[in-house]
């Protein structure tokens, strides 16, 4: 008989600016200078060290554009390293918004790979003020991250950190394989 195959994909409802991992997610925008909900709580919660190096990119590259991310240090967090991304915003094209939320889950997640990065944790990218329904969401972040894990080595423990218990239920029913 064949073992089973446990994932090591973990949902929990905690703040991310709390969570002690390698890297941690910032659903960031396109400016890198930080906004509301979970970009502003990193920011506020890193400290101006973070401020900083996003400065230093923008002046290199211009920002982030969707569905891509880029890599800084933590400073006052208890991670590592920011990974931040800027996912899609829901409206007119369901089509397009889908592939730009799968591609910046998996431009983390080369990211994290790149430096060989055990851990990292996830917000849930793009489904506060840019809409994008919640089950969706999840529904991608989950297949996304399962798909990566299926050929390659790292990360070995990704964190689906939810603020709110009602992404917190979406998740854990999607990763226990109950489809009600």
């Amino acid at each position: 008989m064949l073992p089973l195959l446990v994932m090591p994909l973990t949902a929990l409802q905690a703040d991310i600016t709390k969570v002690r991992v390698d890297a941690i997610v910032n659903a960031a925008n396109t400016s890198l200078l930080g906004g509301s909900g979970v970009d502003g709580a990193i920011h506020k919660a890193a400290g101006p060290a973070l401020l900083d190096e996003c400065r230093a990119i923008r002046a290199r590259q211009g920002g982030c554009k969707v569905g891509e991310a880029v890599i800084t240090g933590a400073g006052n967090l208890p991670s590592k390293y920011v990974i931040h991304t800027v996912g899609p915003v829901w409206g007119n094209n369901p089509y397009d918004a889908k592939q730009l939320l799968a591609r910046a889950y998996r431009s983390c997640l080369e990211l994290a790979a790149s430096l060989n990065l055990a851990s990292i944790a996830f917000p849930n990218i793009s489904t506060g003020i840019y809409r994008f329904p919640k089950d969706l969401a999840a529904e991608i972040a989950i297949a996304t991250c399962t798909d990566w894990l299926a050929t390659r080595p790292s990360p070995t423990d990704i964190r689906f950190v939810c603020f709110d218990a009602e992404n917190l239920a979406i998740y854990q029913r999607m990763l226990s394989g109950d489809s009600a």
